[in-house]
């Protein structure tokens, strides 16, 4: 470019002589018109982010540096996240910086620089993390046989969300919440980790339920397609879930660091519906077995007990003998009691004959009480006469009378006559009266039977008013009819 020569030059010279801000002026344009934009690959170093907001780093290769700038309007419209040590192809454009007479790239576009770059990446984060312990087996949950809710954080759009309904449809209808996110490009990886914590932050009796179980899914792609599942905010978000959490990424072969942090791993978003809920058809055909090996261990217990009472009750004594033996003994005992209980009635009514004659009469008592009585009936008016008739002589002294005294002797009297009626009546003696004998042997045994007397034995009978030597003849008395019109052959009770 042709550059006009200042006036007080020689003609002669041609080396122009500049001013400061025009060689650097014409330096900036020159960069500006010979580059405009460009693409810059190297590795990111002395990263720093402003509080203003602008980031400042430099690339690098094996010889060169080069500072670089994104300022803050474009740092959210980056793909990637940039950090120290990430090879990288930045997109921009050559502008100076006049007051320092500095170069540098102005970035609006991050690329990671081919795949070995980003795996090299994410093998240094997982290693970080795998030693901090977040990928520990320890830390892995179970996920519920039959959850309630199930929550989903995916893309709204595309078929990851539809095949996770279709399959939980089939399988065992669930309710499901979906939190949708952006699952590539720039703030993807924000979005992720903010779903995940919101998810775990819903309480459990809140107005929208708490998921029991958590997917994280989106569908294949590039290995910067999947980077936002390799971001450490996600990765940490996941590990810190306080729900059962299914990782769900690409394809079978792909594998992000989520994958790692989750409780379980599901090639496909369908293979993870598969893994939240249980089919209808298993849970059946598994109650169907369980309740078959039930029946079969009830049958076998009741066959087991069957045989053990078996066991038992041939080592049981024979109970119909034992009762049988019991109920002829108890029949036996009753048949000797019937015959004993004559015997032992016949030997106390001899018991009783013996002591007979040796009871006073109660005539015999009554007389004696009436002989007594009188004797103190004397007494009585003997004394009461005496009292009279002292009394007659004492006027000082209280008068006193007999009809008090005479009224107690006869109240005395008459109750002494009670009980020697009652006496009389209860003594055999009085039975004797009535015309009854008391029959026994010359040894004094009593007898109560005909049976009893063989022919030709000496009798004693006892009568009311004395006793009578006789001998039995051995005949039937005669068919006479008694005085009192009763018949002889029914004999009354002595007693």
């Amino acid at each position: 470019m042709d550059m006009p020569l200042p006036r007080d030059v020689p003609a002669a010279d041609n080396v122009p002589d500049y001013a400061v801000s025009e060689i650097a002026g014409a330096i900036k344009r020159t960069l500006k018109e010979t580059f405009g934009r460009v693409r810059v690959r190297g590795e990111i170093t002395e990263f720093k982010r402003y509080p203003s907001g602008h980031v400042y780093l430099s690339l690098k290769d094996e010889s060169a540096k080069l500072e670089a700038v994104v300022w803050k309007t474009n740092v959210p419209r980056l793909a990637i996240r940039p950090e120290n040590g990430v090879e990288v192809i930045a997109t921009g454009r050559i502008d100076t910086y006049a007051d320092r007479s500095k170069y540098q790239l102005v970035i609006d576009r991050l690329d990671y620089a081919g795949e070995g770059a980003l795996l090299a990446r994410i093998e240094r984060l997982r290693l970080r993390l795998l030693e901090e312990g977040l990928f520990a087996p320890e830390r892995k949950r179970a996920i519920p046989m039959l959850p309630r809710v199930i929550g989903v954080v995916t893309s709204e759009r595309g078929a990851v969300i539809q095949d996770i309904r279709t399959t939980v449809a089939r399988r065992f209808p669930r309710r499901i919440l979906l939190w949708p996110v952006a699952v590539q490009g720039a703030g993807a990886a924000e979005g992720i980790a903010a779903a995940i914590e919101g998810f775990g932050a819903l309480p459990l009796d809140g107005p929208v339920p708490r998921p029991d179980v958590l997917i994280v899914a989106r569908g294949g792609g590039s290995l910067e397609d999947l980077m936002a599942f390799n971001e450490e905010v996600v990765v940490r978000a996941a590990a810190a879930c306080p729900i059962p959490l299914i990782s769900a990424v690409g394809h079978e072969t792909d594998t992000t660091l989520i994958d790692f942090a989750s409780d379980r791993r599901a090639p496909t978003p369908t293979a993870a519906a598969e893994m939240a809920v249980p089919h209808r058809a298993d849970l059946l055909a598994d109650v169907a077995q369980h309740e078959a090996r039930l029946r079969h261990g009830l049958r076998a217990v009741l066959e087991r007990s069957r045989r053990h009472l078996m066991v038992a009750e041939r080592g049981l004594p024979d109970l119909p003998g034992i009762l049988g033996g019991l109920r002829q003994r108890m029949e036996d005992r009753a048949e000797r009691l019937e015959l004993a209980l004559p015997v032992l009635v016949d030997r106390k009514r001899g018991a009783l004959g013996r002591l007979a004659p040796r009871l006073p009469h109660p005539r015999e008592g009554i007389a004696n009480r009436r002989a007594a009585l009188a004797a103190l009936f004397g007494r009585s008016e003997v004394g009461a006469q005496r009292v009279l008739a002292r009394g007659r002589t004492s006027k000082a002294l209280v008068c006193f009378s007999p009809a008090p005294v005479r009224a107690l002797l006869r109240e005395n009297a008459v109750r002494l006559e009670g009980s020697g009626a009652r006496l009389g009546g209860v003594s055999y003696q009085a039975v004797l009266a009535r015309g009854f004998a008391f029959v026994q042997d010359a040894e004094g045994a009593t007898l109560t039977a005909a049976a009893d007397v063989p022919a030709g034995a000496r009798l004693v009978l006892t009568f009311a008013d004395g006793q009578v030597g006789t001998t039995a003849d051995g005949a039937k008395p005669g068919g006479g009819r008694r005085r009192d019109g009763r018949d002889p052959s029914v004999q009354g009770a002595l007693l």
